[in-house]
């Protein structure tokens, strides 16, 4: 079984792509984690299943929301099942940006074949930690305490709080787990 959790957006997305023979627990070591970054010194190797790449040049909207898709595409690839945060009711700023770049993304797992699910924020969050509107920090907390690695010392040693990618990072595995405790609700994770 193959699956993946997405954490989509213009800026940092995120997939946790998760490996497993039938009924297999679900573990941080078994999943391999993807994301985009404009920063350089994210771009890079980050413990051994942990590859930031840099974004693509684009001269539009348009070919910036094909060159994301088609990087979480190709990561997608061999996928039985994909699970894809849906769009936060409090959303500010670009929303019609990010809802047109999500519709791409969207329209490619449709034209792969690759069955999705859509999941509210809230959902994940509450999966995560037991709280719906759990913050960022919350869910890394959460997520330091399920696999005892701490992403924000690992990746951003530098930032004063937990901020992209790593917030987007602990998102993505927590909308693969979720996604896996779906298709397996006999299996404790």
């Amino acid at each position: 079984m193959i699956i993946a959790g997405i954490d989509y957006s213009i800026r940092t997305p995120a997939i946790c792509v998760f490996v497993a023979k039938e009924n297999e627990a679900f573990t941080f070591n078994r999943c391999r984690f993807y994301f985009l970054t404009d920063t350089k010194k994210y771009a890079d190797f980050f413990l051994t299943n942990i590859h930031g790449e840099r974004s693509q040049d684009w001269n539009c909207d348009e070919e910036r929301y094909k060159s994301i898709a088609d990087w979480a595409v190709d990561k997608l690839v061999g996928c039985d099942q994909v699970a894809l945060e849906g769009y936060s009711f409090g959303s500010k700023g670009k929303v019609f940006h990010i809802a047109e770049n999500t519709g791409v993304l969207k329209y490619k797992i449709h034209e792969m074949g690759i069955p999705l699910e859509i999941v509210p924020p809230t959902t994940i969050k509450k999966f995560a930690t037991g709280k719906g509107n759990a913050d960022k920090t919350i869910m890394h907390k959460s997520f330091v305490q399920e696999n005892g690695y701490d992403l924000k010392t690992t990746i951003t040693p530098d930032k004063s709080v937990v901020d992209n990618p790593v917030s987007d990072i602990v998102d993505a595995y927590f909308i693969c787990k979720y996604l896996h405790d779906q298709l397996r609700p006999d299996t404790t994770s």
